[in-house]
């Protein structure tokens, strides 16, 4: 890949970061993440309590984007045409297509575990082929498209979590930590004055797609190609790969979109760092945040407290050793 494209992507990626932090306080390494996610082509996923920022990163970073934002508040009784759009019979007697909020570039699924599962498969068709089949026709989405949903992590009553298949197709899952006392107090004096962060655009659709073309223009040698595949070969119980702690605790392991991001999420973070080649830090780096919600958690787990980010934490640190063992023999 030509060094002139590498420097532009850290240097376009750096600006969109720079000024999305006007308007977010904190959050530093969710912004992060949701840009390379957003780099790397992928949805992402953000788990939080209320009040977080959680809605205000994916209006700002639609603005700073000059992209088109579009809000799914997600309820019980929605419909999947609430989503999609749906055809209705126009005063020339012929039925036409109405566009459902799933048409825009940045698409906030807000409190997405409150739809049922039928209206959440229709996001199926919409993150995976970007495009919606209503009335047995196809009708594509704009590029770029980027869906960026939201779920609260402790009020259950009246939500459906999430099936596998519709959380395997989210690039990351962020989980959005409270703020510190200093920036609980820089958000108060921002929200209780009259000063408010204006934020400009700072790079346009065509800028995004073309980032995603250069991440992927990043190569990736032999050697971390295959701890990247190790690594998703080790979520998995059966494997020989696989830690006592996975044995015990998990049912499933990743899907072969875990690997595939795996190795996205590193070309991005390579060209981040200054790189032309990805390491395996960079796959380590990506690692909890694209396989914590990919692992399927048996009940023994959830009795003592084992969370996925331990378990992923546990499968890379078992691979090192075993690394290691194989250098000294």
């Amino acid at each position: 890949m030509a060094e002139q494209d590498a420097i532009w992507f850290r240097e376009t990626f750096n600006r969109i970061r720079t000024e999305v932090g006007k308007a977010v306080v904190g959050q530093d390494d969710i912004v992060e993440h949701v840009l390379i996610g957003m780099a790397a082509n992928g949805h992402v996923l953000l788990e939080g309590m209320p009040g977080l920022g959680k809605t205000l990163l994916v209006r700002s970073l639609a603005s700073v984007l000059s992209l088109d934002f579009s809000r799914i508040q997600f309820t019980p009784d929605m419909m999947p045409a609430d989503v999609t759009g749906t055809n209705i019979l126009s005063e020339s007697r012929s039925f036409e297509f109405r566009k459902g909020p799933i048409f825009a570039n940045i698409v906030l699924a807000d409190e997405i575990n409150r739809a049922t599962p039928k209206t959440q498969s229709a996001l199926l068709e919409a993150m995976q082929e970007r495009s919606v089949t209503v009335g047995g026709k196809r009708h594509d989405l704009a590029e770029p498209f980027l869906v960026m949903a939201t779920q609260n992590p402790v009020e259950q009553e009246g939500t459906y979590p999430l099936p596998e298949a519709q959380l395997d197709r989210f690039f990351f899952k962020l989980l959005v930590p409270y703020p510190t006392k200093e920036e609980l107090r820089n958000v108060v004096l921002r929200t209780t004055g009259n000063d408010s962060a204006t934020l400009q655009p700072v790079a346009t659709s065509q800028d995004i797609i073309r980032m995603r073309t250069v991440s992927r223009d990043v190569p990736i040698s032999e050697a971390v190609l295959d701890f990247a595949l190790e690594l998703a070969l080790a979520t998995h119980p059966d494997s020989p790969k696989a830690s006592k702690s996975i044995q015990k605790y998990v049912r499933y392991g990743t899907s072969p979109r875990g690997a595939q991001c795996l190795c996205s999420a590193g070309k991005v973070m390579a060209l981040l760092d200054g790189r032309f080649n990805v390491a395996k830090e960079d796959i380590k780096k990506a690692a909890v945040a694209v396989l914590r919600h990919r692992l399927i958690l048996n009940y023994e787990a959830e009795a003592d407290g084992v969370t996925p980010d331990q378990l992923v934490a546990e499968a890379i640190a078992h691979l090192e050793s075993s690394d290691r063992d194989t250098i000294r023999v």
